[in-house]
């Protein structure tokens, strides 16, 4: 028997009960739509999860610096280290931007009816649009956490090196925060409250994702100021700052050189400072979620060892029926490989033809679970489907083995006897 006969008897005998046919693929098909639309969707979540990352600049080391000495109020006592850290690193060769990346957690901004102390976090609707509004965080910075963090101007202007040393009273906008504040109208020259102290918005910053998603709103949602602004605003020293280095290549010598400079900065009986890199939050993260997608996909893949325990059975049912068949086909001459190329051959096209249902299935799962959960659409990338077609057919064989000698292993006269 050839492979083409066998093809034909495999496909005349599933057409022959497709009812069965149909039930004993759904475990593969099930299966692999499960597999496929796991993977996509953290496929998607972590493109969306990189998006995010590249928005707010790449190529950074995060510098912090600490001190434990505190006054009798509670403020930490520790120097403004900014000057001296800029100094140090605009010498270096990588790096191209320094900034303080101080975050105020107890700052009230407001513009008329507008009070951050009253916002709550964002709440989603059902198509997964933000609705409502949340309070902006506020950082203070220098003219140069633009380039730090890949911001554009839209509208107006950027910080400039004049703010910080004439300590001006102005602030530039992330584009939900002008959103939020200001709704569709122009915010550049209006003056906002901080504190209860004037500041004049000077500028807009462009979005860096688009969407309405929880997410791509979070994003642009900040307000920054002068760091020298904490002389009307009050507060400590600024403690947290990037530095932008060139290109990744550089990040491991720059950041070496910075240590090597702390450490004499620093009086490390009264605090301590610590330089990590960016890219290695990105990499343990993208790790992290290769795992969980492992371990969805494992869970998920367990209906692919039913759909093939279920293969398995009804390839037997198949045997015991055409125990009579195989009989007169060994009778006449039938060689034991055929009889196994045959049996094969139907179970592969069961878990091939319900791979490629499953595939569909999946490839739905995935584009629906994109726009639900990212609004984006997502397709299973084409390694994910092709490993999919070529599991389902493996697990034909696979399952398919056992029957199929089983059927070969008939004796003919025995067979023959066989009802």
């Amino acid at each position: 028997m050839n492979i083409r006969q066998a093809i034909k008897m495999a496909w005349k005998s599933i057409l022959g009960k497709k009812g069965r046919s149909m039930l004993t693929m759904l475990g593969i098909i099930i299966g692999i739509g499960a597999v496929m639309t796991i993977v996509s969707a953290m496929n998607g979540y972590k493109e969306k999860t990189m998006e995010q990352y590249k928005a707010m600049g790449s190529d950074q080391l995060q510098v912090s610096i600490y001190s434990w000495m505190y006054d009798e109020d509670g403020n930490s006592l520790a120097p403004d280290y900014f000057p001296d850290l800029y100094d140090y690193c605009v010498g270096l060769e990588g790096v191209v931007g320094v900034t303080p990346n101080s975050r105020s957690w107890d700052l009230t901004v407001s513009y008329g009816t507008k009070n951050s102390s009253n916002m709550q976090d964002y709440q989603v609707d059902e198509k997964g649009n933000v609705v409502g509004d949340m309070p902006p965080n506020v950082y203070l910075v220098s003219d140069q956490y633009s380039m730090c963090r890949n911001l554009t101007i839209a509208r107006g202007r950027d910080l400039s090196v004049l703010d910080t040393r004439n300590y001006n009273q102005v602030c530039v906008l992330g584009a939900r925060a002008a959103k939020t504040f200001f709704g569709s109208a122009d915010p550049v020259g209006k003056t906002m409250q901080v504190n209860g102290c004037k500041f004049d918005v000077v500028g807009v910053y462009a979005s860096r994702i688009e969407g309405e998603d929880y997410q791509s709103v979070r994003v642009d949602n900040f307000i920054i100021l002068p760091y020298t602004a904490r002389r009307v605003l009050g507060g400590e020293q600024p403690t947290d700052f990037i530095v932008k280095c060139s290109n990744s290549d550089v990040m491991m010598e720059v950041k070496s050189k910075i240590e090597g400079f702390l450490k004499g900065l620093v009086d490390r009986n009264t605090g301590d400072a610590y330089v990590d890199m960016e890219n290695s939050w990105q990499q343990y993260e993208a790790e992290q979620m290769g795992m969980i997608s492992l371990v969805l996909g494992g869970i998920a893949a367990i209906s692919l060892l039913v759909g093939g325990i279920g293969i398995m059975n009804i390839m037997l049912v198949t045997v015991t029926e055409r125990t009579r068949e195989i009989g007169i086909r060994r009778a006449i001459g039938a060689q034991r490989s055929s009889i196994v190329t045959q049996f094969l051959m139907e179970a592969a096209m069961l878990c091939g033809i319900g791979g490629i249902l499953g595939i569909g299935l999946g490839t739905a799962g995935s584009v629906i679970a994109g726009r639900l959960m990212f609004q984006m659409t997502i397709y299973p990338a084409v390694w994910i489907t092709v490993c999919a077609f070529s599991l389902s057919v493996a697990l034909g064989i696979i399952f398919g083995i056992y029957p199929a000698v089983k059927a070969a292993n008939l004796q003919p006269v025995e067979a023959l006897r066989a009802e």
